[in-house]
């Protein structure tokens, strides 16, 4: 553990992208909650695309020391995983989109019942289709959770759950994990930020 304590998991220098008036650098370290805030227009997720090899950028991204440019796309976003408020459903059925069934476990600490897997997705409420993507993902085991406003559609209950259910993930990756979180609740940052409490996209 003392490896994680000392090593960033993710380190950017210079990242800048269409979006962004200026370039970011930041280290994160095992079981951090960065907060992401700043006004509208201030490239919050440009930032987090970025870093996901999602849109064009420029400046330096690497994972655990290996550096984005020398991974596979598709690998490093199964490892840098980006979750957007918007959620992508292509198929019939909830099950349909999940290459392995999640557990009942996880599913009743998000709020949602065995009995969605079954489910049309026609159906869903968008709060229901944020949880069920955030389980989706994380069926890759990502070292970076890049989560972008995806508590948006919840009630303060379901949020506050969502919340529990990161915590316990973050404290149960053996191998080091971290999260980068895009939101604009103050009392959710108040909650979920660690040892960076926030970072402001503001020049100094």
């Amino acid at each position: 553990m003392s490896d994680n304590a000392n090593t960033p998991i993710l380190e950017v220098k210079d990242l800048q992208a269409t979006g962004m008036p200026f370039s970011v650098s930041l280290e994160v370290f095992h079981q951090e909650v960065w907060i992401i805030s700043g006004p509208s227009g201030t490239g919050k997720s440009q930032f987090l695309k970025a870093i996901a090899d999602l849109i064009e950028h420029t400046g330096l991204v690497s994972l655990k020391g290996q550096q984005q440019v020398d991974v596979c796309p598709e690998i490093w976003r199964s490892q840098v995983m980006y979750f957007s408020a918007e959620t992508a459903w292509w198929a019939d059925t909830v099950i349909e989109h999940f290459e392995h069934k999640p557990n009942e476990k996880d599913l009743l600490a998000l709020g949602l019942s065995k009995a969605i897997l079954s489910a049309s997705t026609l159906t869903l409420s968008s709060g229901e289709k944020q949880r069920l993507a955030l389980l989706r993902g994380l069926v890759y085991s990502p070292k970076v959770l890049l989560l972008d406003e995806v508590t948006a559609n919840l009630d303060e209950e379901t949020t506050l759950q969502v919340e529990a259910f990161l915590k316990h993930y973050l404290q149960n990756q053996p191998d080091g994990v971290a999260i980068i979180w895009v939101t604009h609740d103050m009392a959710q940052t108040q909650r979920m930020a660690t040892k960076t409490t926030q970072l402001t996209f503001k020049k100094v």
